[in-house]
């Protein structure tokens, strides 16, 4: 067992939003907590973990065997629950841990269900924050996006690429492609035929710019 203090201004949790590969009305939340002790306090603060682990000076007493305790502990799986939501089209997704391993490695995946495909989803993340306000989540999501979650920004309106048919949005993409190469190989052949033209009247002008010699 070692010491340590807790670290809102640490390592910081993080969260990755994603669509499901199969099911378009299915939204993916990974969550991961920053670091070993604020593990540990997350455990005390649901009950998996004795509250004596917390000093007198407010360092916290980690052991190696709390990452297994808290990573399976239910309560921990509904705090998650009651601290990230999704919600679509105005209606609240249904949400479940679907697995929780190493909640700093590999962390524990969300899945809410939604009633009906949708191209954006809120998805609101208040964890740890109601352990000290300090605490941020550096959130990433489909195609680069990206958020900073904290206890005065606690939701963020995502994109998830999917139209109302519940297809991923890839019509636009490869029409505005489409057209690039279009226009790139027709400015290729445009510039080709200008060269052309443009040899043809350069050796037209020396034809006629040359004396014809006297018999």
């Amino acid at each position: 067992m070692r010491t340590v203090a807790a670290h809102p201004f640490g390592d910081p949790q993080t969260v990755e939003v994603a669509r499901d590969a199969d099911d378009p009305a299915v939204v993916h939340v990974t969550w991961k907590v920053g670091a070993a002790d604020d593990l540990t306090l997350l455990g005390i603060h649901v009950g998996v973990l004795p509250e004596d682990r917390v000093m007198l000076d407010g360092a916290i007493q980690y052991d190696d065997g709390d990452a297994a305790l808290v990573q399976q502990a239910p309560e921990v799986h509904s705090y998650l629950l009651d601290h990230v939501t999704v919600s679509a089209g105005g209606r609240d997704c249904p949400g479940e841990v679907a697995a929780s391993g190493d909640l700093i490695a590999d962390g524990a995946d969300l899945v809410f269900t939604c009633a009906q495909p949708a191209a954006t989803a809120t998805v609101a993340v208040s964890t740890l924050t109601d352990l000290h306000p300090a605490y941020r989540t550096l959130a990433t999501g489909p195609d680069g996006q990206h958020q900073v979650y904290g206890a005065d920004a606690p939701t963020h309106e995502w994109s998830l690429g999917v139209t109302s048919t519940g297809s991923t949005n890839t019509t636009s993409t490869t029409s505005s492609t489409g057209s690039s190469a279009a226009l790139q190989i027709g400015g290729v052949l445009g510039a080709v035929l200008l060269v052309a033209v443009a040899g043809t009247l350069v050796a037209r002008q020396r034809r006629r710019a040359t004396p014809t010699p006297n018999p």
